[in-house]
Order: structure tokens, then C-alpha cells, then sequence
């Protein structure tokens, strides 16, 4: 059996418990070893291991090799040590003389841990540094293969049956049809992606989308030039999408046209009155808008009664039109913030635990490239299910979503039942 470091650790740390035998030290029967699992996490077998038995009281000192062997996060390792003082447990470190007991070992605990922290920033910092340069080469980095392609020696080699399939996607968009139509069709055929799950609006778009079909290898959101060969002209990438720009154009006229009220009910003034939907027509075009209360009732001011040359002016109307589109951007913008993800993901767990966060995060990240694939009435139905209120003010407009309606779109966009519960 091979002699690696991790035994010449042990070995050290049985030596270091053998000194101090005069003082009543014993090792303990069971040895704590995760080898090949790295120290910036907590979520080591061992390591729960070894927790548990201090907290059943079977443990009174810790003893490791050097500090970042436990942990190598200063935020973790606090953690542990509060589990220790909580327990009356002595931490040693064998390679570091000190221990957790006297504030002199507690400061130099926190510098050493503070270096371990650093140099594993640092080597974090290389790591992407390297990525970000191979990517600029055109380099593949590995991942998932995209429909279309296979990988074979860190490259990517055009699968030509699948890639018969991408044409035919984009040559159809260039044509005028649309991707309701693309995953009809492909549904039909019973042609499925890579992983055996059939394609959806949501998959359709980030494969029209991905660079990596015209030869480009896309570094956060900066395109190099690939590695691989392309699948897709450079012309029809581009007929492709000036149609889709097209079609989102079209959809937006056709809503405000279709939608005269999508905030009815929703939408409320700076001094929280409601705002009701009006409309006027002018040589043969609608004017929508929305009015305060307090303008139809004849109230000019959002002061006090008696004391209205102190008052501010109400806004009293808004095109539709524009606050609509303030409030479909901010949502769409919304929707991909990390705080709203973390939200919806914990709001859903309650009933679907097992439910990851980058699940949640991927699909609602599908809904900015769906919402213009959407019919009007159907574009309505998801800003009541997503808005709770909409509170209007002189630079802007303020949005407050609904936190069921979030977990109910993401089981729309995508999830299964059970996961989306």
C-alpha cells in the first residue's frame, strides 16, 4: 500500500497525542481522514463524523496536522471552533503550536486561518484566470456537450445527425415560423435532446441563441473565436435573428393593442389611491391610460386637506402603454436578481425538497426569453400571477411580486409537479 501525505499526518498527530501522555491523553479508536475531499466545505463524512461524537461528548481535544487541514474558511472554521467552546473542546494544531483556549491562541488562529483563506483565494483566482484565457484561444472547458455536438479529446466534434436538426431549427425561424411550431413538430418526431427530455419553448431559445453554433466560443457574454467547426452561416444566424427581433416588436404592438387594462386592480398612486384604467380615441387611435382616484374625484394634491398649498401635486394620469412596459422590464429584470431566486427556491422547498436552487435559477431565467413567445392574454395572466402591487412615483415605478405566484410559474415554465409541488 502506497505511503501517501496523508499518512505521514496521521503519523505525526499519533506521535504529537503520544508526547503528551503524561498528561492523561488518549487517542480516540475511530481516525477522522477525508482524504481527497476538499477543506473549503464543512459537508465531509468525517468531519460530520467527528462533530457528532463531540457532541455526544466523546471527544474532549481535537487534534490536525495544520490548521486549513479542518477548514479553510475563516466564516467555516468559526463555526467549528463555537461547536468546540460549546462542548469544552481544545482544538491543536500539531504543525502551529497553540491551542483555543487563551486569547493569544485564539489570535494567532484567526491569522494562520485568515493565510490558509488567502491562498485558497488565490489559487481560485488562477484557476479562472487559466479558464478565461483557454476560453479566449477557443479552447473547450468542459460541460455538457451542446445539441449538435459531441466532445472527443477536450474538443468539440459536429454530431452530424443532430446537427441536421439545429439547421432545420433556423432555417424554419428564417422563414417565419416560430418555436410553438419548432416543438410541435419536434414532439411529433419524437426527436428528443441529448438526456432523452424533450425539447420545450425554453430549450428551443437558448439553442438559437448559443453562439457556439456560428464557431464562437462565449467567455460571460464576451464571444471568441472556437476551436470547432460551425454548424450554422454566419447569414442565417443573422436572418435568424432580425426576425425574432421582428416577432418581439409585433407581440409588443399587438399587446398594448389586445391588453388595455394588464394592471387593473394592481396599480396604485404615490399616496397609495388606486389608479383605474381609462381610454380616449383621437382621430381613430386609442389613448389608454391610467387615472388616480384622487384626480377623478376632483383632489389635486397628495398633502393634507388643510393644508394643500403644502402639498405635492398628484400624478394623476399615466400612458398605459408606458408604465406597462416599465413594469414588464423591471419584472423581467426582476426575475434574474440572486436574492428573488434564493426566495422562490425556499418558498418551494417547503413542498419539494428536494428542489435545487440552480434548477429554480434556470428556469426563471427561461421566462425573459419566453415572455415575447407569449399571447397577449396569456402575457396578463402572468403579471397578475407574478404582481401583488404597483406603486407609481415621479422617477419611477415600484414593483412588489407574488411570492406563490413565483413558485406557481416556475412549475409552468418547465419543472415537474413534484418538483414545482
Amino acid at each position: 500500500m502506497a505511503f501517501n501525505s496523508l499518512d505521514a499526518q496521521r503519523e505525526a498527530c499519533e506521535a504529537y497525542i503520544a508526547s503528551q501522555k503524561a498528561e492523561g491523553w488518549v487517542p480516540v479508536p475511530d481516525w477522522y481522514d477525508d482524504g481527497g475531499v476538499s477543506g473549503g466545505t464543512l459537508d465531509r463524512p468525517a468531519l460530520q463524523r467527528l462533530l457528532a461524537d463531540i457532541e455526544a461528548g466523546k471527544v474532549d481535544i481535537v487534534v490536525c496536522y495544520k490548521i486549513d487541514r479542518l477548514s479553510r474558511s475563516l466564516m467555516d472554521f468559526s463555526r467549528l471552533v463555537e461547536v468546540f467552546d460549546r462542548n469544552e473542546v481544545t482544538f491543536v494544531s500539531v504543525t502551529q503550536s497553540f491551542n483555543t483556549t487563551n486569547s493569544m491562541g485564539r489570535l494567532t488562529l484567526n491569522i494562520l486561518l485568515s493565510f490558509a483563506q488567502f491562498e485558497r483565494e488565490v489559487i481560485g483566482e488562477r484557476i479562472r484566470d487559466k479558464f478565461a484565457a483557454s476560453r479566449k484561444k477557443g479552447i473547450w472547458m468542459g460541460g455538457w456537450a451542446p445539441y449538435g455536438y459531441d466532445i472527443k479529446d477536450r474538443r468539440l466534434i459536429v454530431n452530424e445527425n443532430e446537427a441536421s436538426q439545429v439547421r432545420q431549427m433556423f432555417e424554419q425561424m428564417a422563414k417565419g415560423g416560430s418555436v410553438t411550431k419548432i416543438v410541435r413538430e419536434l414532439t411529433a418526431n419524437g426527436i428528443v435532446n441529448k438526456y432523452g427530455k424533450r425539447f420545450d419553448k425554453g430549450k428551443i431559445y437558448k439553442l438559437l441563441n448559443n453562439r457556439v453554433y456560428i464557431g464562437d466560443a462565449v467567455h460571460k457574454g464576451t464571444a471568441h473565436p472556437g476551436e470547432h467547426d460551425a454548424i450554422i452561416p454566419q447569414v442565417l444566424w443573422d436572418k435568424v435573428h432580425a426576425a425574432m427581433a421582428e416577432n418581439a416588436r409585433t407581440r409588443a404592438n399587438r399587446t398594448r393593442a389586445q391588453t388595455p387594462a394588464v394592471l387593473k386592480g394592481l396599480i396604485f398612486d404615490a399616496a397609495g389611491r388606486a389608479m383605474s384604467p381609462t381610454h380616449t380615441r383621437k382621430r381613430q387611435r386609442l389613448y389608454r391610460y391610467y387615472v388616480s382616484q384622487s384626480l377623478i374625484r376632483g383632489r389635486r394634491t397628495e398633502g393634507s386637506d388643510d393644508t394643500p398649498e403644502n402639498a405635492a401635486p398628484v400624478i394623476g394620469r399615466v400612458p398605459a402603454g408606458d408604465v406597462e412596459a416599465a413594469v414588464v422590464d423591471q419584472l423581467r429584470i426582476l426575475l434574474r436578481q440572486p436574492e428573488i431566486v434564493v426566495a422562490t427556491w425556499r418558498e418551494a422547498q417547503i413542498e419539494a425538497a428536494d428542489l435545487t436552487e440552480a434548477r429554480v435559477r434556470e428556469v426563471l431565467h427561461e421566462f425573459d426569453a419566453l415572455w415575447d413567445e407569449l399571447f397577449p392574454t396569456e402575457q396578463v395572466r402572468i403579471v397578475r400571477l407574478l404582481v401583488d402591487r404597483v406603486d407609481v412615483r415621479r422617477d419611477g415605478v415600484d414593483i412588489t411580486l407574488r411570492k406563490s405566484g413565483l413558485v406557481r410559474l416556475i412549475g409552468e415554465l418547465g419543472l415537474s409537479q413534484q418538483e414545482a409541488a
